[in-house]
């Protein structure tokens, strides 16, 4: 099975979050797009990407964008990356034999899906690919009728890609 593609539908999935709950994507779409983060704590390319994945949830969180991380580890090694790598955005669980990434056709991590309301995926990324986190950026501030800050600030040395 291939990687889902921009103009399919998202799978439909529940996960339990790394502090308790349950988060259900049709629940999630209900309330506005979704951003979606597939990704494993030992992952370098992970640990480099998530602080612009959470700068995109503090730009668009209080206009009812939701970013999830979904983690292919435990919760106790999740929680431990979200506290090192700045995360405040909720983080799923899909451990072995990741059912949901499988759903997904996660082949590497990270992987990104921005789904719209009506489920359907309006990108994918795997690795960090600065133009699709500007792409990303872009399509929400279209979404949400707003003109954000830069997702990289003029000081910052950001490559183009890192593969995951």
């Amino acid at each position: 099975m291939g990687t889902i593609k921009k103009g399919e539908a998202a799978p439909a999935f529940a996960l339990p979050g790394m502090g308790g709950g349950n988060y259900s994507l049709q629940e999630a779409l209900a309330r506005g797009p979704l951003l979606t983060a597939f990704f494993k704590v030992s992952c370098p390319t992970c640990q480099y990407t998530f602080p612009f994945v959470e700068r995109l949830h503090q730009q668009f969180r209080a206009k009812g964008i939701q970013v999830w991380g979904i983690s292919q580890d435990n919760a106790r090694d999740s929680q431990r990356f979200a506290k090192e790598f700045g995360t405040t955005f909720p983080i799923l669980i899909d451990e072995y034999p990741y059912e949901i990434s499988r759903k997904f056709g996660i082949k590497f991590v990270p992987t990104m899906f921005l789904v719209s309301p009506g489920g359907k995926v309006e990108l994918v990324t795997d690795g960090f690919a600065k133009v699709d986190l500007l792409e990303i950026q872009k399509w929400l501030a279209k979404t949400c009728s707003v003109q954000p800050p830069a997702l990289f600030l003029p000081n910052e040395k950001v490559p183009e890609f890192k593969p995951g």
